[in-house]
């Protein structure tokens, strides 16, 4: 594997990985947490939250990682069929595909859909809980997406240097 790939990789790996972290605790507890609240603080809390991930930082980590991921894959590709290039093109795949598709495709349209909803309306109560199952089985996707994203990348990156 060549300098520009491993490097690359690296920060590929670390991308998904601070991305797996942040999926991993909304799967793992955030969203357990706010199902305990009732309806209307949950609900106003998740739209709260909508609002405040769209930053510089978040989106940066996540978008770039998903641009670092395509061109992940065009090294790969030029490197060769060899095993290395290989783990890496499935890496690139899990996260565009498992994380970034899955977020602009699933998660944003169920965010958008809570997000001028009346916390206190009656009819928002079962919409909450709907966009709760929803979301939490897509961002557990994601979670996956992006884990495998990092195995796979530090699998590439352990086999590169032992004899074949």
């Amino acid at each position: 594997m060549n300098l520009l790939l491993s490097f690359v990789a690296i920060l590929t790996l670390l991308g998904a990985a601070i991305m797996a972290g942040a999926f991993a605790a909304f799967s793992n507890f955030i969203m357990g947490a706010l199902a305990r609240l009732p309806d209307e603080w949950a609900l106003s809390a998740m739209q709260s939250i909508n609002v405040v991930v769209l930053n510089r930082w978040f989106l940066g980590v996540f978008a770039g990682t998903a641009v670092l991921s395509l061109i992940l894959a065009g090294l790969a590709l030029w490197n060769g069929t060899n095993f290395e290039s290989i783990l890496l093109m499935a890496a690139a795949i899990a996260y565009f595909g498992g994380c970034f598709l899955v977020t602009g495709l699933g998660n944003v349209p169920l965010n958008e859909a809570i997000a001028n909803l009346d916390a206190a309306s009656p009819r928002s109560a079962s919409l909450w809980h709907d966009y709760l199952d929803r979301w939490t089985w897509l961002n557990s996707v994601r979670t996956f997406a992006s884990s495998l994203c990092v195995l796979l990348i530090a699998i590439s990156l352990l086999v590169q240097d032992h004899p074949k």
